[in-house]
């Protein structure tokens, strides 16, 4: 692809990114909330609904990976996964109990399905030189239309209330739907890059280990939602709890894309080992200290930590995958990571409610370090 029309597609799925992470962080920093306060749900139920999400996120992405790579086809199941995403918060404004959010949490995250095959192409038109900063790009834009969905929830939020702002958070998704289908061209791949089926043993012993060490760290990479209520039960008001999580997403998008540059100048494997170090310290800092200066410090932590992970595992994965397989190697490694999440914040809730809320930073921290000590055994490209 030439360096114009790659340079297009890149900023194309940047801008989709935008919109639809205003959408969806228009109602992120409430959602906890929501689901508590107004559904009535406790916290193992918070961690059940999280966790299912990411479950299925995890499925929905190894289905579309394997399905794009298979049908030569990956445009389509960019825009339908935003409007997956668009039409869900629909239900969520509409629905009375939390029973009735599961489906359209699972329908929410099934829109996930067009994260690999985005991956996939942006993987392929990049060089080894440029693919970090091109995935750093990307999560920046994620995070700046975070940015912006954040302010909007904490500028409107009193005034227009959870369920409208439930059905506004809908339309950006759907402008990236549109975004997706009119701009982007997919292009025929070569014979050598055709798909010829697919058995775990195309996948190599680096890829799986690392595969093995990232299940590890997600089993104890509770959802965010907790962090939130940590706030809350240390003191901080709930209408500073989206202030909170702005200032996690503000981090995160300011660190993206510096990430994705020095990973393509150092390697990936420092980056990863930072990234584990950084949540290693959030965790640690919510046990000692119950000020607030140090939880806002924690939360700036926290978004260094995604907007290193995010950015430099993604690309990290991609270039351990073989080439011809890259978007089910994406989709295999998301599904695998993904289905920790289900136990990993059922498992929180549990502990929170039966033993203590620091219960579930003690198992992260434990989890985190193991996970360290096997990135040390992975080979780089």
């Amino acid at each position: 692809m030439e360096q114009k029309e790659t340079k297009k597609t890149v900023r194309t799925f940047a801008i989709a990114s935008f919109l639809n992470d205003f959408g969806s962080d228009v109602i992120y920093p409430i959602w906890p909330l929501f689901i508590t306060t107004v559904l009535g749900a406790n916290m193992a139920v918070l961690g059940l609904i999280d966790g299912l999400g990411e479950a299925f996120v995890s499925i929905s992405k190894a289905a579309s990976g394997y399905l794009s790579d298979r049908m030569h086809r990956r445009k389509v199941f960019i825009w339908t996964g935003y409007l997956f995403g668009a039409l869900s918060r629909i239900g969520y404004a509409f629905s009375t109990v939390w029973q009735q959010i599961i489906p359209f949490k699972i329908f929410d995250r099934m829109g996930k399905i067009r994260g690999v095959p985005r991956d996939a192409i942006v993987a392929d038109i990049s060089t080894d030189q440029n693919r970090g900063r091109h995935f750093g790009l990307l999560r920046a834009m994620d995070n700046l239309g975070a940015v912006c969905g954040i302010v909007f929830c904490i500028a409107f939020y009193q005034l227009l209330g959870y369920r409208n702002l439930f059905l506004l958070a809908a339309i950006p998704s759907t402008l990236a739907a549109l975004l997706i289908f009119h701009r982007i061209k997919e292009t025929k791949p070569s014979d050598a890059k055709l798909f010829h089926g697919f058995v775990l043993r195309d996948l190599n012993a680096n890829f799986k280990l690392f595969l093995i060490l990232s299940c590890f760290f997600s089993l104890g990479s509770f959802s965010y939602s907790f962090l939130l209520i940590y706030a809350t039960h240390l003191g901080f008001t709930t209408a500073f709890v989206p202030v909170l999580y702005l200032i996690f997403t503000v981090a995160a998008a300011i660190f993206s894309i510096p990430s994705g540059r020095l990973s393509d100048k150092i390697g990936r494997k420092p980056l990863m080992v930072l990234a584990f170090i950084s949540w290693g310290a959030v965790c640690l800092s919510l046990i000692l200290w119950s000020s607030h200066v140090v939880i806002v410090l924690a939360f700036a932590l926290y978004g260094l930590h995604k907007g290193i992970l995010d950015t430099v595992q993604t690309t990290f994965v991609s270039e351990l995958s073989p080439e011809r397989y890259r978007a089910t190697g994406l989709g295999v490694f998301q599904m695998a990571v993904g289905l920790c999440a289900l136990p990993a914040s059922l498992i929180a809730g549990l502990l929170w409610d039966q033993i203590s809320i620091f219960a579930p930073l003690y198992l992260s921290i434990v989890l985190t370090l193991l996970a360290t000590v096997l990135l040390m055994f992975v080979k780089e490209k």
